[in-house]
């Protein structure tokens, strides 16, 4: 039995509906799972309260949450709309900068509170040549960052 052409535009309309809601569903729950994490990540770990104890700047630890979460709305607007900010190229050097000493913060805070360094260090086998490690893993870092952005960036 075949279907009339406006049966067959129906079906295909409703398998277009269909998928759209499951990529809507995928997407929010992807969302929700990003979320929890790093709300467990800030929060079961204590990483904001660590940095501001580190930097001996309690009093302003409601400055670093509302600098978290105004980061992070401001980045999912930004991965969403793909801004053109239109400024001037000298000014992402600063932008960058300040980009990389907060991850680098919280990447500190995290590997201070679960003492990660020594504990790699201890299980390698380099227990007395931790500043190696560290230098490894900084230069690591910053060669791997120069190759994302001069292989994947400009290329």
């Amino acid at each position: 039995m075949s279907l009339s052409v406006k049966t067959r535009k129906v079906l295909k309309e409703l398998m277009m509906t269909i998928k759209i809601l499951f990529v809507i569903f995928i997407g929010l729950a992807g969302g929700l799972a990003v979320g929890a994490g790093f709300v467990a990540f800030l929060t079961v770990l204590g990483i904001i309260p660590r940095l501001t104890q580190l930097s001996k700047t309690m009093k302003m630890i409601q400055w670093y949450e509302m600098a978290v979460i105004l980061g992070t709305v401001v980045g999912i607007v930004a991965s969403l709309r793909d801004p053109v900010l239109g400024i001037h190229p000298w000014f992402l050097i600063p932008l960058g900068l300040a980009g990389g000493v907060y991850v680098g913060m919280l990447a500190a805070a995290l590997t201070e509170v679960l003492n990660v360094i020594p504990i790699l260090a201890k299980r390698i086998g380099m227990d007395g040549e931790i500043v190696t490690l560290l230098m490894a893993l900084v230069l690591g870092k910053i060669f791997g960052s120069i190759f994302q952005w001069v292989y994947f960036i400009h290329h």
